[in-house]
């Protein structure tokens, strides 16, 4: 019997392998029932098998994120169950390969996921939240979010989509009981590098992080209120100089008149 006092049910997707598999064990150990969406059932019964043992209730859902009727199933169900009371949104693809080498349709499938299936669930789960004031979003996102000249600049585009998204959602949320996340991971040993055409072991070691560390810090950072938790980042200073830079910018990105430097010379 599981002493743990109930915190509700969290869906995550991806829930098979990576990091939506280790969060699961973390947020059972924590005290929530589990709803696991993913693609290969087969998997994500035989984490839910060893999830058993905490003694929290454990389902799964099957969602191929590129299938919109399986994306509206789970939307469906974030919107419907009132017992969810956490969302992570985690499922994504990787397109690792040199941009103008990717193959296109590649590309058109990892957008599909990142952007599409992702504001869609995002969107239900914050709508569901708010209407029941209470609940926990947390979207995965990634460091080069905040580095477009890593990695492929489609999914580097896709990061920062998320990332903007979510910085967006929280004022748009606030004060209305939703806690809202970014997590942002540089590189993660997990499978997703080697379906992406890199494998992980082609990184530096030194720049990997263990999949358990990663989310321990990232439930670290959820406990402390971060909106944004950048898991490697020694110095959060560097974080805030970042948004303190952005909001310099932001009274001058519109006004009536062209910047001085751009002012056309009359001949």
């Amino acid at each position: 019997m599981n002493s743990v006092t109930s915190q509700g049910t969290a869906l995550i997707t991806g829930g098979s392998s990576g990091i939506g598999s280790v969060y699961a064990d973390r947020l059972a150990r924590r005290g929530y029932d589990l709803i696991l969406a993913g693609r290969d059932m087969q998997r994500l019964d035989a984490v839910a098998t060893k999830l058993h043992r905490t003694g929290r209730k454990v389902s799964t859902l099957a969602g191929d994120l590129t299938n919109r009727t399986d994306v509206k199933a789970i939307e469906q169900r974030l919107l419907t169950d009132k017992s969810i009371s956490l969302f992570l949104n985690n499922a994504g693809q990787a397109v690792l390969t040199p941009l103008v080498e990717s193959d296109p349709d590649k590309l058109d499938q990892m957008l599909e996921v990142n952007v599409m299936a992702f504001t869609r669930l995002a969107v239900a789960a914050a709508k569901a939240f708010t209407q029941r004031g209470r609940g926990t979003l947390i979207n995965i996102s990634s460091a080069v979010a905040l580095a477009p000249d890593m990695l492929n600049g489609v999914y580097n585009g896709s990061k920062a989509y998320e990332l903007s998204f979510t910085q967006a959602l929280q004022i748009e949320l606030a004060g209305k009981g939703v806690q809202i996340q970014a997590v942002l991971p540089g590189a993660v040993a997990t499978e997703i590098w080697a379906r992406g055409g890199r494998p992980v072991e082609q990184l530096p070691p030194e720049i990997v992080m263990p999949v358990e560390s990663a989310v321990d810090a990232a439930l670290a950072g959820l406990d402390q209120g971060e909106l944004v938790t950048i898991l490697s980042l020694p110095d959060i200073g560097n974080w805030d100089a970042f948004l303190a830079a952005r909001k310099v910018l932001r009274p001058k990105l519109s006004l009536a008149r062209p910047a001085p430097r751009y002012s056309a010379k009359v001949h």
